[in-house]
């Protein structure tokens, strides 16, 4: 069933676009943020406890990387509702405060992830390119005060969502979606498109040129066999990969969406298809809180010696227990 129009008992005056009460997605949603969670949750909650009780120095890069993971923990606490919401066929049952909020902590998830990712890339890139550039040479407070700057700019990119009313509500639907397709886009939610497409574009592009710039100019100096400069392209090669697999499939859905409706406004059949497929990619976004550990361990060599430390600490506690079993059977 598709309706060319509607209007919202909550809204009032928004009007959405060929809104359909079909939600194919929603079977796969469910079994996929599950998913997500159960990986990224144990995943997250050891890379925590790495990084504050692990490590035995912090580096700008450290501090860098512990702020993806507290990103991640945005998402880990706002995903359990978009569960419930496939659960339910897409029926938000926690009113429109908490859709806001909830809609708000999984938009800063993305923006601050994507913010993480790409300075961790760049200081990579620095560090091996220009190693005697100023920002490789970054000291801990001005990485604490980049940190503040790209929180900030999250921040404030994001309250539209919380600006706005996006509890869509009429007889037995009830939808809580960032992404409604207005007839006529409120002023705030444009805001939250024009940050959504270019928090995307702008650093992938710099991803891409971090990533091939990198390779080149080693190859150049002939520096590309040396093992730390590899571990520094396979990290910037790791980003690039999970950013990426983790944002750009909702960007083309969601622009491809974008283009049926302006074009071929009446054709509700293309632009529902592409819409429903462009919430299944949003998906992919809560992917990359499970990826992220992958980033750690690629981009940190003290990350990585950390949790060798702490997996071969388990080995031989594991060990010690098992030999002491082993006498009091004898």
């Amino acid at each position: 069933m598709y309706l060319v129009n509607g209007t919202s008992a909550t809204n009032g005056t928004n009007i959405l676009h060929c809104l359909s009460t079909y939600n194919f997605g929603n079977v796969f949603l469910s079994i996929f943020t599950i998913t997500v969670m159960l990986v990224g949750l144990p995943g997250n909650i050891v890379a925590l406890w790495i990084f504050c009780f692990r490590m035995k120095c912090w580096k700008p890069n450290t501090v860098f990387l512990f702020n993806l993971v507290l990103a991640d923990f945005f998402l880990l606490i706002s995903v359990p509702f978009r569960i419930d919401l496939y659960l339910q066929d897409n029926y938000w049952r926690f009113g429109p405060v908490w859709c806001r909020i909830n809609l708000f902590m999984l938009a800063v998830n993305r923006s601050a992830s994507i913010g993480f990712m790409t300075v961790v890339a760049l200081d990579r890139y620095f560090k091996v390119v220009h190693p005697l550039h100023w920002i490789s040479r970054m000291t801990l407070t001005q990485a604490g005060w980049l940190t503040g700057l790209i929180w900030m700019a999250v921040v404030a990119l994001r309250i539209p969502l919380l600006a706005t009313n996006l509890h869509y509500q009429d007889e037995n639907v009830s939808l809580c979606r960032s992404f409604n397709s207005y007839e006529v886009i409120p002023p705030t939610i444009v805001v939250h498109y024009v940050a959504f497409v270019l928090e995307f574009f702008l650093p992938w592009f710099m991803l891409l040129f971090c990533s091939a710039r990198i390779v080149c100019i080693l190859r150049q100096r002939g520096m590309d066999k040396k093992k730390n400069v590899r571990r520094a392209i396979r990290a910037v090669g790791v980003i690039s990969s999970v950013f990426t697999i983790c944002f750009m499939p909702n960007i083309v859905t969601g622009l491809g969406a974008v283009y049926i409706k302006y074009f071929y406004p009446n054709d509700c059949l293309y632009y529902t298809l592409l819409t429903e497929i462009f919430m299944v990619c949003i998906g992919f976004t809560y992917l990359n809180s499970a990826l992220d550990p992958l980033i750690y361990v690629f981009s940190s060599a003290m990350y990585r010696d950390a949790l060798m430390a702490a997996i071969s600490q388990l080995g031989f506690v594991r060990k010690y227990v098992r030999a002491a079993g082993n006498r009091e059977t004898k």
